[in-house]
């Protein structure tokens, strides 16, 4: 089955789309390309948890046209039979239960939301949209996320892990779970919405290869005050959004009055750590290192140092840009046949499930 999968992640990168050959014994990309946000959405998708209930809603179909716009672009540069699209559309906010803090008789719900209209992309392009993936997860009392490792698990099952260092960086790999091998995995900390962050206040998208970062010297304090937050105590299954970047690190990056490049340097520091002390005592030989942060050297460099047993492994650029709308065009095909595309063991919900809402059928 040939799937468009469609990426769009925290960090604001753009709009990644890979055209995918899916089987169930592989898969091949066809061909892939990434589309940058124009600023207007930049602007737009970075403040709009902070919105009416009239701009959010208006922006999700907007999105929606928009990325329908997107694929018929892509279509055109590169033309080929479709069976269906595979969207993740970008998130605004992921608030699932916290078991820590709802012990207790009284139901909580938690709650995920990705922007961009199925119903409309599926009008734009005349194809059926696989879309809004997480929310049943969700509604079994998951997390929701991380989506990705049931493809590492399928496409990526040499490695003992797979890394990712988007916006968020996540970690999926095999473990012993009650005499069973399992896939589990979770969000360690933020990642590129950090770097990039600090990039802008010095005019920059990013720090290429982490030149900044090396030019820096870390702050202990800071440091210390970053690597002492309540979320890397948590137990498993656990997972990040915007939020609690925004309501928790990000603050100590904005009270900081060191130099640029001390804080950057500072942020590098923080990630390696956190990868580091997350993975530790794994028995893990081997990771596949993928999203954009991968090609931050210097980062890629200190996280090895960190880590001397376990072989980092950084593949073509395909795979690292591409990966995760990879795996969401597998996604869309297992929920297009009928297959759990949500495991369990990786988000804590009731079960493995189905997730997608199909549009355009």
């Amino acid at each position: 089955m040939r799937l468009l999968g469609l990426m769009s992640g925290t960090s604001l990168d753009g709009l990644d789309i890979a055209y995918c050959d899916i089987r169930d014994n592989g898969f091949e990309i066809l061909a892939a390309e990434t589309y940058p946000y124009p600023a207007q959405w930049m602007e737009r998708l970075s403040t709009l948890e902070k919105a009416s209930a009239y701009q959010y809603c208006l922006a999700n179909v907007e999105l929606g046209h928009y990325i329908g716009q997107q694929v018929n672009r892509f279509r055109e540069a590169h033309p080929g039979p479709v069976d269906a699209i595979a969207s993740h559309g970008h998130t605004i906010f992921h608030q699932p239960v916290n078991r820590v803090a709802t012990a207790g008789n009284n139901p909580v719900y938690g709650l995920t939301t990705q922007i961009g209209d199925g119903d409309a992309i599926a009008a734009e392009t005349g194809l059926p949209v696989v879309y809004n993936f997480r929310t049943l997860d969700v509604a079994l009392g998951g997390q929701g996320a991380p989506l990705v490792p049931i493809g590492d698990e399928l496409l990526f099952g040499q490695y003992d892990a797979c890394l990712n260092l988007g916006g968020i960086a996540n970690i999926s790999f095999r473990t012993a779970v009650d005499g069973s091998t399992v896939r589990q995995a979770f969000d360690i900390c933020p990642c590129n919405m950090a770097l990039n962050y600090l990039a802008r206040l010095d005019g920059k998208e990013f720090d290429q290869n982490g030149l900044m970062a090396r030019s820096g010297n870390p702050d202990a304090a800071l440091l210390a005050r970053m690597d002492s937050l309540d979320y890397y105590r948590q137990p498993l299954p656990k997972t990040l959004g915007k939020e609690w970047f925004t309501g928790n690190l990000l603050p100590l990056l904005q009270c900081s009055s060191k130099r640029l490049p001390d804080m950057m340097r500072t942020a590098v520091e923080h990630i390696a750590n956190q990868i580091a002390w997350a993975i530790r005592g794994r028995g893990l030989e081997s990771m596949l290192v993928t999203g954009g942060g991968a090609k931050n050297k210097f980062l890629i460099a200190r996280l090895q140092a960190q880590i001397p047993g376990c072989l980092i492994h950084v593949p073509a650029e395909e795979i690292i840009d591409y990966k995760e709308a990879l795996i969401f065009a597998l996604l869309g095909y297992l929920r297009i046949k009928g297959r759990n595309n949500c495991l369990a063991s990786v988000t804590g919900a009731s079960r493995d499930n189905c997730g997608g809402n199909i549009a355009g059928i």
